[in-house]
């Protein structure tokens, strides 16, 4: 049995420089390269992630649907 999922992927680069994700499972698929770069410009600009002092959203890098099909070989903690 195969079970897909798709994700949208949102990578900013953070106060420090350093990459960092925000992982979407529940995203509108198909949306368009500037609805998402102009929401993670808004999320950016609201500057209100951090920790320990670090900006954790400063600057979008990029975006992206990510898909994923598992194919489990067996299960035994199914019923």
């Amino acid at each position: 049995m195969s079970v897909k999922s798709k994700i949208l992927q949102l990578t900013f680069l953070n106060g420090a420089g350093k990459k960092t994700n925000v992982a979407l499972p529940d995203a509108i698929e198909n949306l368009t390269a500037v609805t998402v770069e102009r929401a993670m410009n808004q999320i950016a600009q609201a500057d209100s992630f951090s920790k320990d002092g670090v900006d954790l959203y400063k600057i979008p890098q990029s975006a992206s649907y990510i898909e994923r099909t598992v194919t489990s070989l067996f299960d035994h903690t199914r019923n």
